[in-house]
């Protein structure tokens, strides 16, 4: 079961559109519909503030929203300690709303989908790390894929 970041949902939505690709879409629905793929509000959020078209399809779908709670607040503070990040002074790497995506896919055991980049050389500081560094971290242990990594790896096939 996979969770959704925003970059990844966004970039689907705007490389694969629905019109051209409708056997993706019907695949991602069947999938959102088993209940195989979420997404913490806080994406969904995002989502909403780029494409609210794409809310309204994963709205139709039956996402399920995955909510903030208190766990995912104390898990997300955690892993901003890790990264020595103070009050709200965030670097080039992941934000708040980064930090409580990776919380709540930590929290619910949920493979991680972002299009966020990928760091080959970490930055030396680790206020700049992107969120698939920061689900690198040991004790973070989130795993991720990119969308077309999810794809592939699906061997599902839209003709």
């Amino acid at each position: 079961m996979q969770a959704f970041d925003a970059s990844s949902i966004l970039y689907a939505w705007d490389n694969y559109p629905v019109a051209q690709f409708p056997g993706l879409w019907a695949w991602m629905a069947n999938r959102v519909a088993q209940g195989m793929i979420s997404m913490s509000v806080v994406a969904i959020e995002e989502v909403g503030h780029k494409a609210p078209e794409c809310v309204n399809w994963l709205d139709e779908a039956g996402i399920e929203r995955l909510p903030v709670t208190e766990a995912i607040l104390l898990e997300s503070l955690r892993i901003k300690g890790l990264l020595e990040i103070e009050e709200d002074r965030y670097g080039g790497g992941v934000d708040e709303n980064d930090l409580l995506i990776i919380a709540t896919a930590k929290l619910h055991q949920l493979e991680l989908v972002t299009d966020e980049a990928f760091q080959a050389k970490l930055p030396k500081l680790r206020h700049n790390y992107k969120i698939p560094a920061v689900c690198n971290f040991d004790t973070v242990g989130v795993k991720w894929v990119g969308f077309l990594g999810y794809l592939k790896r699906s061997g599902a096939v839209f003709g």
